[in-house]
This record gives C-alpha cells, sequence and structure tokens, in this order.
C-alpha cells in the first residue's frame, strides 16, 4: 500500500495466485462489493484543479462525521464493513482518491501537496463540522499532508493505520518484501498477476477469490508512472512526524507489531495519542479483523472525540 506497507504473502495467498500466474485473468469493471457499499450514496467532487473525484456517504447528516482516505491504488470501498457497523450512528464518507476506485485517472495531481488538498476539499464539501479523518497506509501520508498544510481546525481526531508516522527508528523493509509498483515494460499479463498477489499479501485472513478481484481490477487503473509517484513522495519522514505533533486532538495509531515502536515513541511525546497493535492481522487489518476494528474505532469516537475534553 504506502511505500512503506509491502506485504510478505502468507501460504494461503501463494497457492490462490498460481491460477492468476497461469493466464490471463479478465477484468471486471465495478463499483460496489457488497449490500454495505450498495446502500451507501454515490458522489462526485469536482476539486480546485479539476479532477472529478467520487466519494461513498452514508449515515446520518447530522451526525459526526467519519472520513475514510484508502491506501496505494485501492477503492473506498474496501471499507464496506465499517460503512455497514458505523453509519447508523455516524455520517461516513469513503473516499476515491484520484486515480484510484471511480475517481477520474488524471494525468497530474499525484503528488502528497495536492492529494492532501483532496482530502480537505471534501471535507469542506461534504462535512458540516469537524471530521475524524482516518487514513489507512498511504492515506496515513495524504491525510497528513493535508493536516500540515491546513491545520486541524476541520478534524475531530485522526486514526492512523498501518503505516510509518515519521517517528524513529526509521523503518526496515519487510522480510521478502518487493515493490508492488512495475517497469513499464511488463506485460499487462504480468503486470496484473503481480498486482493480484500484492492485493492478496494485504490479508491474514483470505476475503474470498470475488472479493480480491474486484480489488484488483480496480488497483490497475494508473499508469506505472503514476503509481511510482505514490511511492515516492518528496518530503522528509520529518515533515509526517511534524504534522501528527501540529494537532492536540486524539490520535489513535492502530498498527502490526512492525510499527510498535514508533507507536510508543508517539505516545511519549504527543499530548493525547494511543496505540492498539494487531498481533495476528494483515496490513489490511480492518478487513482481517473487521469486527475489532469497528468497536474499537466506536470506542474511540465516543470516548475521546464526542465525549467532553478536559480543560487544558
Amino acid at each position: 500500500m504506502g511505500r512503506n506497507g509491502s506485504q510478505t504473502l502468507p501460504t494461503w495467498t501463494r497457492a490462490a495466485m498460481v491460477g492468476v500466474m497461469g493466464g490471463a485473468v479478465l477484468a471486471f469493471a465495478t463499483t460496489a462489493s457488497g449490500g454495505a457499499v450498495e446502500a451507501a450514496q454515490s458522489r462526485r467532487l469536482i476539486t480546485s484543479d479539476g479532477a472529478r473525484l467520487h466519494y461513498l456517504e452514508a449515515g446520518p447528516s447530522g451526525a459526526p462525521t467519519i472520513l475514510f482516505v484508502p491506501g496505494w491504488t485501492m477503492p473506498g470501498w474496501i471499507f464496506e464493513r465499517q460503512i455497514a457497523a458505523l453509519s447508523d450512528r455516524f455520517h461516513v464518507l469513503a473516499l476515491d482518491p484520484r486515480g484510484q476506485g471511480d475517481s477520474e485517472v488524471t494525468r497530474f495531481g499525484y503528488t502528497h501537496e495536492r492529494r492532501g488538498r483532496d482530502v480537505g476539499e471534501l471535507i469542506d464539501q461534504a462535512a458540516t463540522g469537524p471530521v475524524v479523518l482516518v487514513g489507512w497506509s498511504l492515506g496515513v501520508l495524504d491525510s497528513l499532508a493535508w493536516v500540515a498544510q491546513a491545520g486541524d481546525d476541520r478534524i475531530a481526531g485522526l486514526v492512523l493505520i498501518d503505516n510509518s508516522i515519521g517517528e524513529g527508528p526509521a523503518p526496515r523493509p519487510a522480510a521478502g518484501a518487493t515493490r508492488p509498483a512495475e517497469p513499464p515494460t511488463r506485460s499487462p499479463d504480468e503486470r496484473r498477476a503481480r498486482r493480484a498477489a500484492f492485493v492478496a499479501g494485504m490479508f491474514a485472513r483470505d476475503p474470498g477469490p470475488d472479493w480480491r478481484e474486484r480489488l484488483t481490477d480496480q488497483a490497475l487503473r494508473m499508469t506505472p508512472e503514476d503509481e511510482r509517484r505514490l511511492l515516492a513522495y518528496d518530503a522528509p519522514r520529518a515533515y509526517w512526524r511534524a504534522a501528527v505533533h501540529s494537532t492536540t486532538k486524539p490520535v489513535l495509531y492502530a498498527v502490526r507489531p512492525r510499527w510498535r515502536t514508533q507507536g510508543e515513541t508517539l505516545i511519549a511525546t504527543h499530548p493525547d495519542a494511543e496505540m492498539v497493535v494487531f498481533e495476528d492481522a494483515g496490513h489490511a487489518l480492518f478487513v482481517d479483523e473487521a469486527d475489532r476494528f469497528n468497536a474499537l474505532l466506536t470506542h474511540f469516537m465516543d470516548r475521546r472525540v464526542a465525549a467532553p475534553r478536559p480543560l487544558q
């Protein structure tokens, strides 16, 4: 997903990819993945630089807003289980970043500054008050890029899922991991097989071949050149750390064990941060352990965001 989110494939993943590696797999365009997304409203946003972005909206508009920002090449509907579980109480938005999901594949704008502004412009259009901004993988960096540019007036809290946030120590590549972006000379069949393996590697528990295939279809929309731009944001690690520490709003860091040390540093230095480690989940931990993640996010909303905060 993000540039620090490459995965080692579990045993079930390697077995599932045998059929994909043996030949071409037809791609079927889709905008939905189950009843949760079908129940959400499909919306459009025209950004200040003219990009046509798509997002999903569900839940009562007057309730506290949660905005989900997905990772590298992923659609917003990957959060369908969160939409289903949370939209009875909260106003839920799920963004398809430019080039992803059903958003326009623009020929420009694949920088952290522009993608951060896209997040902010969606908040301005679709939310009436401060939002809890939930970024996953590359979505962590896109979310923090917006906070770095605009401040925290429009956020009620940050939920940062499974990526580096610039705290020490600097991350090392995962054992056996490979960069997911392919060179432009790779054939379409090879590119799809590689991306299918990358998608499968996000999970510790197989979400099913149809679900993985839909994700793979939508993860191939951008050009390899633009994909590589998203994996090489021109910002030092200190930029992301400064963005996290620029706000005193509540921060929840939900991660696998590889980010534990960064989380411990965050808790020690940020005035209102907490960490929860998902010991046995894959990179898409909110899919692997959806019930646990949904309960965690609901508890965070009720305890740290909706509840009155003590005077400093």
